[in-house]
């Protein structure tokens, strides 16, 4: 007969501890979405969360280790969201789904711009293993669903599936969306839709 083996419970302090990251890193996420990397500063992510300056840095010993976590996290979800559209969906609304999600959350402030080929936060990221394999797992699954949509004539298979995935990566931190808040003529919604819209089915009647 097997034993089952119940988790340890986490101490109080620890628990506190990842509250503490919890709250540091949605702040990071509201300020990477509002301002990017290189104009966030690590004053204004303590300002913001309100603790000393040298409390986060017992959690975070850099800028760039901070963005990467949060990039991870963000990460974290997005794959939740892929893992949780149903089975019998195609492949196409798999992937409008995860657009209207991404969309959704930069409306809300909690889209981290992406990072610049030209930013430090590259290099950090390429150097943060959590990120890298969470990437890594996030490209394969969107790129069978471009795949099987491509082969079912759902998607153009003129255009090769490189440009396709990086196309839905930058929907999710499109400025358009900021525009058309800023103008007040339309609802998020409507937003949402109309990017959704225009991203899969084009500009032509």
């Amino acid at each position: 007969m097997n034993a089952t083996i119940t988790p340890k419970k986490p101490s109080f302090k620890q628990q506190q501890m990842q509250f503490r990251e919890n709250a540091i890193l949605d702040s990071v996420n509201r300020l990477l979405s509002q301002k990017g990397f290189d104009l966030m500063t690590m004053d204004e992510v303590a300002a913001d969360v309100g603790i000393a300056k040298a409390s986060l840095y017992k959690h975070f010993p850099s800028k760039e280790s901070l963005a990467a976590a949060s990039m991870t996290r963000l990460l974290d979800h997005t794959l939740v969201e892929v893992n949780r559209q149903p089975q019998h969906l195609e492949s196409k609304d798999k992937l409008k789904a995860i657009v209207r999600w991404g969309i959704s959350l930069h409306l809300q402030g909690e889209m981290p711009y992406l990072p610049s080929t030209r930013s430090s936060i590259q290099q950090a990221l390429l150097g943060h293993e959590p990120y890298i394999e969470r990437i890594q797992e996030l490209t394969t699954q969107l790129g069978d669903w471009i795949l099987d949509a491509q082969e079912k004539r759902q998607l153009s298979a003129a255009l090769p599936a490189e440009i396709i995935l990086y196309t839905i990566f930058a929907r999710a931190c499109d400025p358009v969306a900021d525009f058309l808040k800023m103008g007040g003529a339309f609802t998020d919604s409507d937003i949402i839709d109309l990017l959704v819209h225009t991203c899969f089915d084009g500009l032509t009647s």
